[in-house]
């Protein structure tokens, strides 16, 4: 058997900025700068159709900037403009799409695609991005809270088949990702919202000092005020990257999954409702049951769960669904089938993250089916106790 080793290096470039496509903003023009400086590189651009509609003058900006840039930057044709939000992830059809946009620009390995959007419209244009040609670079720009802070940030792409959430994807390590603040403040109520629940996710995992940082805003936050939720996102941004360059694992080979904290019910509860459920609310939900379900089995105890309880709830997010609690295929709750579901998508075994202490993690390789059940009663209890 001949065997050798093959080390690759990549640049995970995480910028952070305001009015990205105003001329005298040079981030991206700096961008293209880095493997270019004696070559202008043709750049494709894709945007999500509501981050258009909430941003009128986004696409003559874009043209502008290209005007005023010329000199680095070629625009392969008028920007693409493709439906967003998580039902794009279910039209196959729209990988195509890309790919034939890519192929009329005539884009090669040494041109860029930039997407503009939400996570699913990164998920699915940096996915056909990644297969043309074997991979061409492309720069997400973020859009959202949650696209801004976590998805939008990390190095996987995809789209849903079978029915199941991105069941074809690829990993691939984005050129650069471009937060642009400004975005942020064009979004609806929903949209702004749900990117806290990541940050406090990859606080409890990771970063004391930034969960109790994340407490002193709660008001705030709650009322989604534009430097707290600046705040949070950017940190949430640094702590998802630094674990995805120093976690050991960037394309998960492995079974465990710590940033996936509260996601194997939140993925599973957003499938049943047709992502009526937004992401965001899920992983909250999600969270709330690993945390019941924690001081049950004895790994958590009881007041600080009720302390991130307390916090989840304060910023305006739901902590129970009786949709978890409905009858799946296999005559058990629905819920149980997105366990399953969960081990199968991590290749075989389970690898659940629990949180023993804010600010560390644990995983486990089973889970209590009878103690998830309780914990959404006690969940239930618990929501009408509020109303």
């Amino acid at each position: 058997m001949l065997e050798k080793k093959i080390r690759l290096e990549y640049a995970h470039r995480i910028l952070f900025t305001r009015d990205v496509f105003t001329p005298a903003n040079t981030t991206i023009r700096d961008l293209l700068l880095i493997d270019h400086p004696n070559k202008v590189p043709r750049v494709l651009i894709f945007a999500d159709d509501h981050v258009v509609a909430a941003n009128p003058e986004l696409l003559d900006s874009i043209r502008a900037y290209a005007r005023a840039h010329a000199e680095v930057l070629d625009l392969a044709g008028e920007p693409v403009v493709l439906p967003g939000g998580e039902p794009c992830k279910n039209d196959f059809s729209l990988v195509q799409q890309c790919w034939q946009a890519i192929n009329e620009a005539s884009l090669d390995r040494h041109s860029y695609v930039f997407v503009i959007g939400g996570g699913a419209a990164l998920d699915l244009v940096c996915f056909a991005a990644s297969t043309a040609h074997r991979g061409i670079r492309h720069v997400r720009f973020p859009t959202t809270t949650l696209s801004q802070g976590d998805g939008g940030v990390g190095v996987k792409n995809g789209v849903n088949f079978f029915g199941k959430k991105n069941w074809v994807g690829s990993f691939a390590v984005p050129y650069a990702v471009v937060n642009d603040f400004a975005f942020l403040e064009s979004l609806p109520e929903r949209g702004r919202r749900n990117g806290i629940i990541e940050a406090i996710k990859v606080a409890l995992i990771r970063d004391r000092a930034f969960f109790e940082e994340i407490e002193r805003m709660a008001s705030a936050l709650a009322r989604l005020e534009q430097p707290a939720l600046e705040r949070v996102v950017q940190r949430s941004a640094e702590l998802h990257v630094e674990h995805i360059a120093t976690g050991g694992d960037p394309f998960e080979l492995g079974s465990a999954r710590p940033l996936d904290f509260g996601h194997w019910a939140a993925h599973k509860l957003e499938q049943i409702t047709h992502f009526q459920v937004t992401h965001g609310e899920a992983v909250a939900i999600g969270m709330a049951v690993d945390l019941v379900y924690s001081v049950k089995k004895g790994i958590l105890d009881a007041a600080t769960a009720e302390r991130v309880l307390r916090l989840i709830e304060a910023i305006g997010f739901e902590t129970y669904h009786s949709e978890l609690l409905a009858e799946g295929k296999t005559g058990e709750p629905v819920i149980l089938e997105g366990l399953e579901e969960f081990r199968e998508h991590l290749g075989g075994e389970l690898t659940v993250t629990l949180v023993p202490k804010v600010g560390q993690k644990l995983e486990v390789h089973e889970m209590d089916r009878e103690l998830i059940l309780a914990a959404l009663d006690e969940l239930q209890v618990r929501r009408l106790e509020l109303v």
